[in-house]
């Protein structure tokens, strides 16, 4: 029998949330239920939803950002038992035979993957996020959250972790180089922790130095001002690798140009113009100019671990069920230091809408 819970819900782009009963799948043989205890927001739930992204699938209810306990599983599941403490990030499903798949990279799936939320699943349905009191998952799209970590804490680091933890790991940042992040919002109050956790010295670059305290108290060894005059001169060739969190138009070359010889510039933003980029800008000093998404599940498996050893965790701020339009604005604001995470135990006194 499918299992029917009250979500968060949206009909329409410029509609408020109001919270309904969906159903979720009645779970198959290697299924896990989870009973979802704290849900990150997302900037991109909120692109998505606002059809900033193209046309969403309404009704909706997004969320892939979900730590919760084990309720069920299914005759086959062999990973995970009823009581396990776990998290479920930006895919539920991939074709999980592609040469992507195999080798742990499902984010990257030849055939398709399907997202947590919006996407057509394998039996056509579209699938529901974590905006909700439970959901029915794959356990091969399942992660352990380790104890260490609060369920609050670990929500975001499904998507703001993995996706500021996975370029870090693949260009093998490690003790003694220079890292800048561009940006201290969800995903770069995230980097800093975990560059600075590897053993690099970590500058914050911003706009403006407003948040200096908070960078330090991160990791970060200082906090930078693009804006100054002469910024870009002053400190050309300084980096091993700057880590872009921002999705905003930069002048890209003038970026490069603060990375040493065989430096990377990794984009985990996304902004909706085109950049501009004169190739010059790379040839000269044999840079590396990149983009990264999410990462697969093993090494989301590989973050979380990472995260409940370094002890970091996503710094956040809950809100209830009903505050979450309120707390979409203060995001776009960037008055949310640095990540709203909804307390889902707050649905059961919540109001069916009419």
């Amino acid at each position: 029998m499918p299992i029917t819970v009250k979500a968060l819900q949206k009909t329409g782009p410029d509609q408020p949330f109001r919270v309904v009963e969906i159903e979720r799948r009645d779970p198959r043989e290697h299924d896990v239920v989870i009973d979802i205890k704290a849900a990150g927001i997302c900037h991109s739930d909120i692109h998505t939803i606002r059809n900033e992204w193209g046309e969403a699938h309404f009704p909706l209810t997004v969320g892939h950002e979900i730590a919760g306990v084990v309720e069920a599983v299914g005759d086959g599941v062999t990973r995970y038992q009823v009581g396990d403490r776990v998290g479920v990030g930006c895919l539920v499903n991939s074709c999980g035979e592609c040469s992507e798949c195999e080798a742990g990279f499902e984010n990257n799936c030849l055939n398709g993957n399907v997202g947590t939320y919006n996407s057509k699943d394998v039996d056509g349905t579209i699938t529901q996020g974590g905006y909700a009191q439970k959901v029915v998952v794959d356990e091969r799209f399942v992660c352990s959250v380790p104890d260490a970590l609060d369920f609050d804490v670990a929500a975001p680091l499904l998507c703001a972790g993995i996706t500021t933890y996975s370029p870090l790991a693949t260009w093998d940042v490690k003790e003694g180089q220079k890292v800048a992040v561009l940006g201290l919002g969800g995903l770069g109050h995230m980097g800093v922790q975990i560059a600075a956790a590897k053993g690099a010295d970590v500058t914050v670059l911003s706009r403006s130095l407003a948040k200096e305290e908070l960078a330090r108290e991160l990791g970060a060894s200082r906090m930078l001002s693009t804006t100054e005059d002469g910024f870009f001169e002053e400190h050309r060739g300084e980096f091993d690798l700057i880590l872009n969190t921002i999705s905003a138009d930069i002048p890209v070359d003038s970026y490069l140009g603060l990375l040493k010889p065989r430096g990377v510039m990794v984009l985990v933003g996304l902004p909706p113009e085109a950049q501009s980029l004169h190739v010059g800008a790379l040839i000269g000093g044999r840079k590396v100019l990149t983009g990264s998404n999410i990462g697969g599940i093993p090494e989301t498996q590989d973050m979380l671990d990472f995260c409940a050893e370094h002890g970091i965790g996503a710094r956040i701020e809950t809100v209830s069920v009903d505050e979450v339009d309120a707390a979409y604005d203060r995001v776009v604001d960037g008055k949310v230091h640095f990540r709203a995470v909804i307390d889902t135990s707050t649905f059961e006194d919540a109001p069916l809408a009419d």
